[in-house]
């Protein structure tokens, strides 16, 4: 529960300090994708996990945890798609590579270049969400969890927000 870093006021003179407890008691980890068809609003499907330091708890995302995400993007946009991934390791491994040639009648990958977030509208997402819990001073894990499910949620009702985060990239889409 490393707090995020963010600016905040005070009187001149004095500097503001929030006291938080330090004893990294957890973690909440996000997983999406940003999904854009011609013609229709943009999409927002992710996945949040909550890792508490318990035994036999994942720490974070496993390749089929990103598996079910593309499965679940599949269902919701009934139809094809066309992923561009990043270089996270998990992306790579031999599981990903065998259910992507598995499926490729329906999925077809791209991968970004290795050092790219730039290029990547998700990473936009993420900043959004970031930038919004900055100035948290959240008492526990589950604030945290809630705070980011809040914004996530915010996000995936205004689509011109997902599509902001497209422009942001350069990158533009075809019809």
């Amino acid at each position: 529960m490393t707090p995020p870093r963010a600016r905040t006021w005070g009187r001149i003179g004095r500097t503001p300090v929030v006291r938080v407890r330090g004893r990294g008691s957890g973690r909440v980890s996000m997983a999406g994708m940003t999904c854009y068809k011609p013609g229709e609003q943009a999409r927002l499907i992710y996945v949040i996990r909550e890792y508490r330091g318990r035994k036999d708890e994942p720490k974070g995302f496993g390749w089929r945890d990103f598996r079910d995400l593309i499965v679940r993007a599949r269902s919701q946009l009934g139809g094809p798609i066309v992923l561009v991934r990043g270089n996270v390791r998990l992306h790579l491994t031999r599981g990903m590579r065998e259910f992507i040639d598995a499926n490729a009648e329906w999925l077809t990958v791209f991968q970004l270049p290795v050092y790219a977030p730039d290029l990547n509208p998700t990473e936009g997402i993420w900043s959004l969400v970031k930038r919004d819990i900055g100035n948290l001073a959240a008492a526990d894990l589950s604030q945290i969890t809630r705070a980011v499910k809040r914004q996530l949620k915010r996000i995936q009702y205004r689509p011109t927000l997902v599509d902001g985060c497209l422009a942001e990239t350069g990158l533009i889409m075809d019809d």
